[in-house]
């Protein structure tokens, strides 16, 4: 799978508060979390980001609590993956249960700035910093996950796979 959008570029330790905040955790609405997306790090970020953009950020993205309404925020807010220097573990597995593309890449992490136009082959790991004229690999994501992904996350993988007898 290949996205293309523009980059919003976050910093080290950004938790689950701060991609979205406890005080919106009274719902599990994905919409109504995606209009609180990222506010408390960056207060008009739900309101700018448009559907296949990119968040780059630096190490431990989605550190905190182990809540799933962090990735479930970010990918109704629209945004395509996330780029990562590194991922708290417990993010890391949330975000492909819900099904939110996700890579870990050092170098494109600490390069890539706001509003830098990105391409990425997700089957290949492959992030072209079109701004920059830069080429950065990551870690493709492995069939298993992208099955996931391509389902919507692990409960619709789930019922597509007792819907088809398996």
């Amino acid at each position: 799978m290949k996205l293309q959008g523009k980059a919003w570029k976050f910093g080290n330790d950004v938790d689950t508060d701060a991609i979205i905040p406890a005080r919106y955790l009274n719902t599990i609405d994905p919409a109504a979390l995606a209009s609180h997306c990222m506010e408390d790090a960056d207060p008009e970020f739900a309101a700018k980001v448009r559907p296949g953009e990119i968040i780059a950020a630096g190490k431990n993205f989605g550190c905190g609590s182990s809540r799933e309404h962090a990735p479930i925020a970010i990918k109704a807010a629209g945004v395509g993956c996330v780029i990562a220097h590194s991922f708290a573990r417990i993010f890391y597995r949330n975000a492909f249960n819900m099904g939110l593309p996700i890579l870990e890449c050092p170098e494109a992490a600490d390069r890539i700035e706001t509003g830098d136009m990105l391409e990425v082959d997700l089957d290949s790991g492959s992030i072209v910093n079109l701004t920059r004229n830069e080429n950065y690999r990551a870690q493709p994501i492995p069939p298993f996950m992208q099955k996931l992904i391509e389902a919507g996350g692990l409960m619709e993988y789930v019922r597509a796979q007792m819907s088809q007898g398996q």
